[in-house]
């Protein structure tokens, strides 16, 4: 049985890859080919603040997990690229 925590992670993660996916092929067409900005607006502060609240349970599961930093910082450095946090995931699952 997981750690409530471990699993919001893992939720916060598959969330953030798909809001970055919305915000790649929904918003930005919207706003460069139609005209229409207001949905990048609001898909970024969705996927900023998923990204925010990702980097936080990273925190909050090190201690749990008796992760080292260097894992942790793996972790973080992941949620900068793309589909990283799904890739970082799939490592937590084999650990």
């Amino acid at each position: 049985m997981q750690h409530p925590a471990v699993r919001r992670l893992h939720l916060l993660g598959y969330a953030e890859a798909v809001s970055w996916l919305l915000l790649l092929f929904v918003a930005m067409p919207l706003k460069y080919i139609w005209g229409a900005p207001l949905m990048v607006k609001y898909v970024g502060w969705i996927h900023g603040i998923l990204f925010l609240l990702y980097c936080l349970h990273l925190l909050i599961v090190k201690p749990i997990l008796k992760w080292s930093f260097g894992k942790m910082l793996t972790g973080g450095i992941a949620a900068f690229l793309p589909f990283g946090t799904l890739w970082f995931d799939r490592r937590i699952e084999r650990a």
